[in-house]
């Protein structure tokens, strides 16, 4: 069994001020003995929020936080597979009135094909994502 971070657990940890080998060092206690990785949408996510920061050192932060991450777990894409099944899950979804934000969906979906769980700080966001079992961070 493995965990999926979701940015919120990541973003987190930033807030805090920890880099990203802080961060990951107090995942790792709190996973026991998981592997731990990214779906390249939280990757995405992360990017997103580094080229908004309201200042360049913020910004400079974020970037190598990203790239420390990166460089030390591993980062899986969102493969033909991921897609196939995400938009099979968005389309049902969809047809009951229930909307799926498509990154968490990305992500749950590439947590489901690894047999992973997903960490989150933002547990409601992954509970509509049928069959993924959500680690509240």
């Amino acid at each position: 069994m493995g965990l999926i971070l979701d940015s919120s657990v990541l973003i987190a940890a930033e807030r805090r001020g920890k880099n990203a080998r802080q961060a990951l060092a107090e995942i790792a206690v709190r996973a026991a003995g998981e592997d731990v990785a990214l779906s390249v949408v939280t990757v995405l996510e992360l990017a997103h929020g580094a080229a908004r920061a309201n200042t360049p050192q913020r910004k400079a932060f974020r970037q190598q936080f990203i790239h420390e991450l990166m460089e030390a777990i591993p980062v899986h894409p969102v493969s033909a597979s991921v897609a196939l099944r995400a938009g099979q899950i968005d389309g049902e979804s969809t047809a009951r009135g229930v909307t799926l934000p498509l990154s968490d969906l990305l992500i749950g979906v590439t947590a489901l094909e690894l047999g992973y769980r997903v960490a989150s700080g933002n547990v409601r966001h992954f509970q509509a994502v049928p069959g993924v079992s959500v680690v509240p961070f």
